[in-house]
Parts: C-alpha cells; sequence; structure tokens
C-alpha cells in the first residue's frame, strides 16, 4: 500500500517544508519531461492483487501476519487490515502468451499461498467486498500493525475534525458513522499497470478514464457490505466515503475529494501532478533529505519522494506513477478501478479487454474523448458501479446504450484487435475475451451471481447464513478457476 512512514507526528513547520519540497520536485519533474529523461515505452505490464483471509465459514480471518510469515514470499504483503494480504505480480512484456504465462504465475502463487494459510486455519478468498464482513469486526483493532495504516487513519481524522458518515443507497440502504478508516479494508481490487511512453501519457490516461464505467459494468463483483445489498460495484462509494478528509462544509464550498474521477481530459503527466500540488494539502509530510535538482544535473535520476508519497495519497482511480527500474525513471498508468475476483481468468479476461481496448483508443486518428465530454465519462463510471451488468451508458455517434450491447457490437472486436497490435498470442486473446463475450450474452458477472446465489439461499436460510453459505460457495468455485459465468446458482 505504500512506503514505510517513521514519522508519527508532524509539525508546522513540517508541513510548509514539505509543501516546498514538493513544489521543487514538481519543478524537477516539468524539467525531466522537457528533456526527455524517461525510459521509453517497452509494453511492460504488471498486476497487483488484494486478497481477503477467510475461515471456514467464510468469516473474516485476522491472520494476516501469521499467514504472510508461513508463504514467506517477497511477493506477498500486509495489507490495510489484519484480513488483507496483496500479492505483487513481477512485470511482463505485454506480447505473445503473456496472458497465459500470468494465469500459470498467479495460480501457482495462490495455491502456494493456500496451502499454507490453511496451517493458520485460514483460506485466501478474491473477492470485491467480503459479504461476511461486519460492523463489530470492522473497527481499528481490525488494521495491519504496519505504522503507516496507524498515521493514515490519524491524519485522514485530524483533516475531518469528525467521524465518517458512511452512507449508500442501492437495491438497499446503509447509513452508518465510524471512527477509524477500517471500513476502507472492506475494498479489495486488482491494479493493472501499464509502462507508458511520457509523449503517449495523456492519451493512455484519457482512454482508460473513458473506459472506466465499462469496465465496471463487466468486472463488477463487490454488490454487499455489512449484509445489506448497495451498489453492484459498492466498493467505488465505500472506497470514496472512507478515505474523505472533507467535513460536509467544505464539500459544500466544492473542495476535491482525494478518491477522485478527475474533472476534465488532460494533454500531460504534468497536468495531474500539478494538480495534485495545487488542489490537496499534505496528508503524510514526510521530508527527504535529497535535493532532486542536484541528483538531476549530476545526471542521475531524482526519487522526488515527496512528489511521489503524495501522489500515493490521492486515489484517482486511474493513477499517474512516476518510478525508477534499474536507476532509469518511468512512468505508468495504475489502473485501479477493478475489484479482485471472482477467478483468476476472469482476471485475466479483464485485464486483456482493458489493454486491447486502450490500445485502439489511442491510435485513433480522432480521439473518443474528443466526441465525448468528460462529465459523460464520470457518469458512466458511477452508472456501472450502481448497476454493473445492467448498466445503461452513453457512447459517441451510438448514444445511450446497454453496456452489454456496446462491448458486444463495438469494443470487443476493437479489444481484439488492439491486443493483435500488441502481437499478443491470437489464441490467448480469443481464449479471454470470449470470456468477456459470455458474461454480456448471458447477463452474468460476480455481481449478478453473488446476488442471484444470496437470494436462493435466503429464501431458506436467515440473512447472516445465506451471506456465509453463498461466500463459502463463492470461494470453492473461485478456486476452480472455470469463469464466473459458469458457475452454478445454489
Amino acid at each position: 500500500m505504500g512506503d514505510e512512514i517513521a514519522d508519527t507526528t508532524f509539525s508546522r513547520e513540517n508541513r510548509q517544508r514539505y509543501r516546498d519540497k514538493v513544489k521543487l520536485c514538481l519543478d524537477v519533474f516539468a524539467r525531466m519531461l522537457a528533456e526527455a529523461r524517461f525510459d521509453p515505452d517497452r509494453r511492460s505490464i504488471g498486476l497487483e492483487i488484494e486478497l481477503n483471509l477467510t475461515e471456514e465459514t467464510g468469516d473474516p480471518a485476522l491472520a494476516n501476519t501469521h499467514v504472510l510469515e508461513l508463504i514467506a514470499d517477497d511477493d506477498f504483503q500486509t495489507e490495510l487490515a489484519q484480513f488483507n494480504v496483496e500479492i505483487n505480480i513481477p512485470p511482463r512484456t505485454l506480447e505473445g502468451k503473456v496472458f497465459s504465462e500470468l494465469e500459470a504465475t498467479i495460480r501457482r502463487d495462490l495455491n502456494h499461498a493456500e496451502e499454507q494459510s490453511a496451517k493458520a486455519r485460514a483460506h485466501m478468498m478474491v473477492i470485491g467486498i467480503l459479504p461476511t464482513l461486519t460492523e463489530q469486526l470492522l473497527d481499528g483493532s481490525a488494521l495491519s500493525a504496519n505504522p503507516r495504516y496507524k498515521l493514515l487513519n490519524e491524519q485522514i481524522f485530524a483533516a475531518r475534525g469528525e467521524d465518517l458518515a458512511i452512507s449508500i443507497a442501492g437495491v438497499e440502504r446503509l447509513a452508518i458513522m465510524a471512527d477509524t478508516i477500517a471500513p476502507e479494508a472492506a475494498c479489495t481490487s486488482v491494479q493493472l499497470h501499464q509502462l507508458i511512453d511520457p509523449a503517449r501519457f495523456g492519451a493512455y490516461w484519457n482512454a482508460a478514464q473513458a473506459i472506466a464505467g465499462l469496465q465496471l459494468a463487466i468486472g463488477a463483483n463487490s454488490p454487499f457490505f455489512f449484509g445489506r445489498e448497495l451498489w453492484r460495484e459498492t466498493r467505488i462509494a465505500l472506497f470514496e466515503q472512507t478515505t474523505d478528509t472533507r467535513p460536509e462544509e467544505l464539500k459544500t464550498q466544492g473542495v476535491r475529494p482525494r478518491v477522485w474521477f478527475g474533472e476534465r481530459w488532460i494533454t500531460s503527466i504534468f497536468d495531474l501532478f500539478e494538480e495534485n500540488v495545487r488542489y490537496f494539502p499534505a496528508l503524510l509530510p514526510v521530508v527527504s533529505d535529497e535535493d532532486p535538482m542536484t541528483v538531476l544535473e549530476s545526471g542521475g535520476a531524482p526519487k522526488l519522494q515527496e512528489l511521489r508519497l503524495h501522489n500515493g495519497t490521492i486515489y484517482r482511480w486511474n493513477r499517474p506513477i512516476y518510478d525508477i527500474a534499474r536507476d532509469r525513471p518511468h512512468l505508468r498508468v495504475e489502473n485501479r478501478v477493478l475489484p479482485a475476483g471472482p477467478t483468476i481468468v476472469d482476471t485475466l479476461a479483464n485485464a486483456a479487454f482493458y489493454y486491447g481496448l486502450v490500445r485502439v483508443l489511442v491510435d485513433d486518428d480522432r480521439p473518443l474523448w474528443s466526441s465525448m465530454s468528460f462529465d459523460a465519462a464520470r457518469e458512466n463510471f458511477y452508472e456501472g458501479a450502481r448497476s454493473g451488468i445492467d448498466a445503461r451508458v452513453y457512447w459517441p455517434n451510438v448514444g445511450e446504450v446497454p453496456a452489454t450491447e456496446l462491448v458486444l457490437r463495438r469494443l470487443l472486436p476493437q479489444a481484439r484487435e488492439g491486443l493483435a497490435r500488441w502481437d499478443v498470442d491470437a489464441a490467448d486473446a480469443d481464449r479471454l475475451l470470449e470470456i468477456i463475450e459470455r458474461r454480456c450474452v448471458d447477463q452474468v458477472n460476480g455481481a449478478s451471481w453473488q446476488a442471484a446465489a444470496f437470494h436462493r439461499l435466503h429464501e431458506r436460510r436467515s440473512r447472516a447464513d445465506a451471506l456465509r453459505e453463498m461466500t463459502v460457495r463463492y470461494r470453492e468455485h473461485m478456486h476452480s478457476n472455470e469463469p464466473v459465468h459458469t458457475w452454478p446458482l445454489p
């Protein structure tokens, strides 16, 4: 979830020094862009997958410290709550049989992690929001021991000055108060990374924003929270609200939220980092000893630690990333839209659809965003989150249309063409995109399966028991790696 943070208290002087340092980093970053100091596009992609730990019953297992000790693999890391872990997949080149290779690697690592977790009486589960979470569990005691999480919790509530009001109206309604950020830990996602040539970054970010609502519509997998059936991708509303540093008065004044879809198309990655500095005060004002200008002028790659840390506390659904690998700086788009699950093959089908479609949109002589308002992209995003597979979206030259119809008739052929341009193995591309096609034809994704399974079970069981049994059945299907549209209902 980010770098380790040592400081535990911040003075006014800390905040002023940090603001000055962030502005210096931004100046250095602008110079690096002007002087083309970055690695060009090397077609590199990577994934991060957040997971839940569950007991045999399907309830959360607060065991991540013990489980990580048993797994003993640096690719697995702690996450916000004690029932969360994360796996980071090393980068691959987007070509050939990359998706088959990723699937084999992730399944091997996940199976090993499951075997080790069983020794702690826990089971791995890949899902957007664990349906068996309760209000009694998600308090401050559920947070992982990492000091960063404690500090982040303190700083968010210091900025707010009051408890969090979580209010989500979907199929049912939820309205609760929270005095920690622990409910954020319910949100588990997949992050798709792609290394981008700086000259093309604006186009890739715009394309990712434009299709975010479609990603949610076909990939929604988070219909339950605290026992209530809410949005099909409840994770979107929940994450926005649990990291909100604004009291009601600042919302009314139009102050931007830290979980942000954005408000405009961009021409350069600089636009996003400049917005970060202009709009958002520091949450974790930790100042490093690096003089980035001196490092740059000596021919080195400055870490720009303050700029990166600040960016890490602004949760864009498509986040710009500045990073250094092998002493060379590079830029990435981190797509944070998708929930985890339902299976690894479903996850890779979502990834193939994303990488293929973005490529075609970026290559288009008349970019999609030249004829689509940013507001329309934002409205599609929330419609996809609320309605999932039943979403209706706006698309240029088409108008309002069911998301599944748009995907079937127009976007799947484009995604297939995009994967061909990346030189992805044709059989791999066809296999994964067929999963997206069948979801759309059968009107089934993770969220719709969960809801349908729950309602069948609830006819003969209590709500809590139905949620537990549905969760256990989901977990069994998840480990089979059969795509969700093939799962039988109870």
